[in-house]
């Protein structure tokens, strides 16, 4: 007999792979901590007008942006103290590059803004903010950031977000 698989072996094979999709599910993110150096979310590959924030088929759909434009605009003009790094209008990604407060040269400040919706609302944005502390040798070491900080701008983007879309409406 030059092969034969006995029933048993079908059942090992079985319950091997079941281990191993088991095993990698569980590498998933946990939603944890980030640091500068975890600060991607998710990663991996995703197609252009796929997934979050692609506009929604439906008959007669005009073109737009994946996001909501008054939440893009918003973003951009409440972070534009800081330099910005990369812009996705499509898929609704901000990230600013270091910014050093003057008045604070030991420490900095960097910024990620996910637009997660098309309509204007409070849950549609996330922001997450990052800190390192300066060591005086020229490193620089991640620091806890308060949680009011990523509250605070994102309400300062969302309030500009209500005026951009008032003064749409009126004018």
């Amino acid at each position: 007999m030059a092969f034969a698989r006995r029933p048993w072996m079908r059942v090992v094979s079985v319950g091997v792979l079941a281990l191993s999709l088991v095993g990698v599910t569980a590498c998933g993110s946990t939603g944890g901590a980030r640091t500068f150096q975890t600060q991607e979310e998710g990663g991996g590959f995703r197609l252009p007008g796929l997934g979050r924030g692609a506009p929604k088929a439906g008959a007669g759909a005009p073109a737009q942006l994946g996001d909501n434009g008054y939440l893009w605009r918003a973003t951009l003009d409440t972070l534009s103290f800081m330099p910005l790094a990369s812009a996705d209008p499509y898929g609704g990604v901000v990230i600013t590059d270091w910014y050093v407060n003057p008045e604070k040269p030991d420490e900095r400040f960097k910024a990620t803004v996910y637009i997660l919706d098309t309509r204007l609302r409070a849950d549609g944005l996330n922001v997450t903010v990052f800190k390192q502390i300066g060591d005086g040798a020229g490193g620089w070491t991640d620091a806890p950031t308060a949680a009011q900080t990523e509250t605070d701008i994102e309400n300062a983007i969302l309030t500009r977000a209500r005026q951009l879309r008032l003064a749409n409406i009126s004018g």
